[in-house]
């Protein structure tokens, strides 16, 4: 067997998904899991593009030690220098270079002729090899290039210290069989092909992209780029989850392996989601919540005589569990710590004590305490105390089929002053956002909502998904909460934070850092 690289890149491609903003704390949870997936490579974000990137790079650097660390870097000296400020305290940082080199960007966005393009590619890459021990040279816009120019800026960056040489889709143009001849072309074509390996980065547009990186390694791509649930700009990237599975079930054909440990992917997948707030389609292939669901009663049939009559991925090789039931009101701390640690989470003393607290609430309220819920409890703890400014501390609403809906809410403020305001609203949900206005003074325009529960049953755990414009500022909020009203309220001031609380790291950073 082969084996293929894994380069995630949820955090920085998948980060530039409309409306998706992570926070510091978040990015860092994110990276932990990506580790416990066991991906080769990491790609934490572009540090030259903001303090808060730099940031949020440098920590993932210095904390994960089972990954590969890289950051996006343009081919400028000064995004190289800072790239390496960033990633020099990981085990093993590595420099992701990039430059455009089809005709159409090469004339209208670099307005660089072909000779221009080699020149600035050879000399960053010459550059960053005085301090990167790996480094990835990415041809923007490959897949509309010109093919010999392809080898020919290929084999000089090469020379010049680059170990890795991705072919990116840059817009989900190509198809199978071309970026096929592609990467084949390349191996043959391409003197110095040996001293690096190839790696394919593909784009969704055409809904192609986990086909075409498949086919770009049968074609000899050794690093396969993607994201979790496939998230990124525009349609998204190939999906890391699928692309695994398929070279797991298809091992047979592809000859070709990953290093992933496979039942981590459902974990991941559902974090990535909660922390985003970009829902996994219920037919979404792997990890949907339809992907193991047999309605057909001939499929039914099938499956209970003998499992692969239709189902060719057992749940258990993603993660998906078949125990409902976990924990219940007379679990004790213990239990509860011994749970969080199966689920594969480290927690502070100080933090498991606010978790079991609301673990005691909830099972207060709901017979069956699930996996799902505990995640639920887990995320919505981080993501309460990492951004926290204004916290409801009552909500009543008062509805009536006859009578206009009226929110009456207690807030504290980010200096500690109690306020308590009341505004009414054509819907509850209406109500309580007036109100929340009205106590913030400054205009919230509402852009989406979503709501969503956690698990079945009438006691399920609501999830509420909000994005709103604040201050001339785009974010989503989530919140998480035994009753749906309390959620929608939970997710909005949860995207009022975010967005105060990025202002103040960014007012912080533009102190203490100089990049």
């Amino acid at each position: 067997m082969r084996k293929i690289n894994v380069f995630d890149t949820t955090l920085r491609d998948g980060e530039q998904s409309a409306g998706v903003n992570l926070n510091f704390e978040e990015k860092l949870e994110i990276a932990r899991q990506l580790e416990r997936l066991n991906v080769d490579i990491i790609e934490a974000g572009f540090p030259a593009s903001s303090p808060g990137d730099f940031r949020s790079v440098k920590a993932i650097a210095d904390t994960i030690r089972g990954c590969s660390i890289t950051g996006l870097s343009r081919s400028v000296q000064k995004d190289i220098d800072t790239t390496w400020e960033a990633l020099k305290g990981g085990v093993e940082p590595r420099l992701h270079v990039f430059i455009a080199t089809s005709p159409i960007h090469m004339t209208y966005k670099l307005k660089k002729t072909p000779d221009e393009v080699i020149e600035t590619a050879v000399q960053s890459v010459r550059y960053a090899a005085k301090f990167f021990p790996h480094i990835q040279w990415s041809a923007e816009d490959a897949c509309r290039s010109d093919l010999n120019f392809l080898v020919k800026i290929i084999e000089q960056v090469i020379d010049a210290g680059a170990s890795v040489i991705n072919i990116p889709d840059t817009v989900g143009y190509i198809t199978p069989h071309e970026i096929g001849h592609v990467f084949s072309y390349l191996k043959e074509n391409v003197r110095n092909i040996d001293r690096a390996i190839l790696s394919t980065h593909c784009h969704d547009d055409l809904g192609m992209a986990v086909a075409n990186s498949l086919s770009a390694i049968e074609h000899g791509a050794g690093q396969v780029e993607c994201t979790i649930n496939g998230i990124g700009e525009r349609a998204g990237n190939a999906s890391l989850e699928e692309i695994a599975v398929a070279l797991k079930i298809r091992g047979d054909y592809y000859n070709a392996e990953t290093r992933l440990i496979l039942n981590e992917i459902k974990r991941t997948s559902s974090l990535v989601s909660k922390l985003t707030g970009m829902v996994v389609p219920n037919n979404k292939a792997v990890v949907g919540a339809n992907a193991f669901a047999h309605e057909s009663g001939i499929h039914q049939d099938g499956v209970l005589k003998e499992k692969s009559t239709y189902e060719i991925i057992t749940p258990e090789l993603v993660g998906v569990s078949s125990n409902r039931m976990v924990l219940g009101k007379h679990s004790g701390r213990h239990a509860f710590k011994e749970k969080i640690k199966e689920l594969g989470y480290s927690v502070s003393e100080e933090e498991l004590n606010r978790l079991f607290v609301a673990f005691k609430d909830l099972a207060d309220k709901k017979k069956e305490v699930t996996e799902d819920d505990i995640f639920a409890i887990l995320t919505e703890e981080r993501v309460a105390t990492s951004v926290a400014y204004y916290k409801v501390q009552q909500l009543q609403v008062n509805y009536g089929t006859n009578n206009i809906p009226t929110a009456t809410i207690t807030m504290t403020t980010p200096d500690g002053t109690e306020l308590q305001e009341a505004a009414t609203g054509s819907g509850s949900v209406e109500a309580i956002y007036n109100t929340l206005e009205r106590m913030i003074d400054s205009k919230v325009l509402l852009l989406d909502y979503r709501i969503q529960s956690v698990s079945g049953g009438r006691d399920a755990l609501a999830e509420v998904y909000v994005k709103i414009r604040f201050e001339e500022v785009e974010t989503s909020g989530r919140g998480t909460a035994h009753d749906v009203l309390e959620a929608s309220a939970k997710a909005y001031i949860n995207a009022i934070n975010r967005i105060l609380n990025r202002k103040s790291k960014e007012e912080e950073l533009s102190e203490t850092v100089k990049i």
